[in-house]
């Protein structure tokens, strides 16, 4: 029975001819251009849109899945005259193949239809996902694209979702959590101090405040030093480090008029080895 299978498989393929092969190679290249130009436009439609960006960039990774199956059915089913039958024994065949060598190359590909479909994560996101920490600009079929505070890309196997966390900062919504930590000496006014942070914060041109995204001031005590931290979510999630900065800069320049100091250098990294 498998070797009459197998030669049903090998029917189908028996007319297959360089024009056939040709042909094939042309419609793959058509489903990348699409995908492409598919997605630029999505991407160039959700920046005209800030309140459904991230909505519209997931779409995205959606609309490749969909051209490229398209592609790949009409190609065996179209080009190579494919029944359903040979097509069952042809998707065994790969999967012996994936068995054999390829298993790294489809766990990735398998990997990203899950993210996709599972919406893991969005494009859009900030995440961290293995040893890096940025940007989702794309989720592709074998990996996924970030781009770190650096401005490094990196190329991320989607297969880390199988083996390691994946951390999401804001999953899927415009706004993000941003944290930043300020330290002062010990005998400081923590009350002014705080009250100074809590105002450098909530008015900040990046900020995002409702009932769901309070600003919240919380304060450390340490050996040496005292430690404030805040806690509050940017409008846009690529405004997270021009927040920060933002807010340091404008809480030092009032602390320092009201004569609030940071502990000496060697004390805070005493603090932090502590720790």
């Amino acid at each position: 029975m498998a070797e009459v299978n197998l030669d049903t498989v090998v029917t189908g393929f028996e007319q297959i001819d360089p024009n056939t092969v040709l042909v094939s190679f042309v419609i793959i290249i058509l489903a990348v251009i699409l995908s492409k130009i598919v997605a630029f436009f999505l991407t160039k439609f959700s920046e005209m849109t800030w309140r459904y960006r991230l909505h519209l960039k997931t779409i995205i990774p959606l609309s490749k899945v969909l051209i490229y199956s398209l592609a790949i059915y009409y190609i065996f089913a179209s080009i190579f005259a494919l029944s359903f039958n040979q097509l069952v024994l042809l998707s065994g065949l790969i999967g012996a193949a994936i068995g054999i060598g390829l298993r790294n190359l489809f766990e990735n590909i398998a990997a990203g239809i899950i993210i996709v479909m599972e919406k893991t994560y969005h494009v859009g996101d900030r995440i961290e996902m293995g040893n890096y920490y940025g940007e989702v600009k794309d989720i592709g079929l074998r990996a996924t694209r970030l781009v770190t505070p650096n401005d490094e890309l990196v190329l991320a196997p989607n297969n880390l979702v199988f083996t390691q966390c994946v951390a999401s900062g804001n999953s899927g919504s415009s706004e993000m959590m941003a944290m930043l930590d300020i330290y002062i000496e010990n005998d400081s006014d923590v009350d002014l101090a705080m009250k100074i942070l809590r105002e450098a914060v909530v008015t900040s041109r990046f900020v995002y405040i409702s009932p769901t995204r309070p600003v919240v001031i919380l304060l450390n005590d340490y050996p040496f030093y005292k430690g404030l931290k805040a806690r509050a979510y940017v409008n846009d999630l690529r405004d997270e480090f021009v927040f920060r900065s933002d807010v340091t800069r404008r809480t030092w320049n009032e602390f320092y008029k009201k004569g609030i100091k940071p502990p000496k250098a060697h004390i805070v990294n005493y603090g932090n080895a502590a720790e």
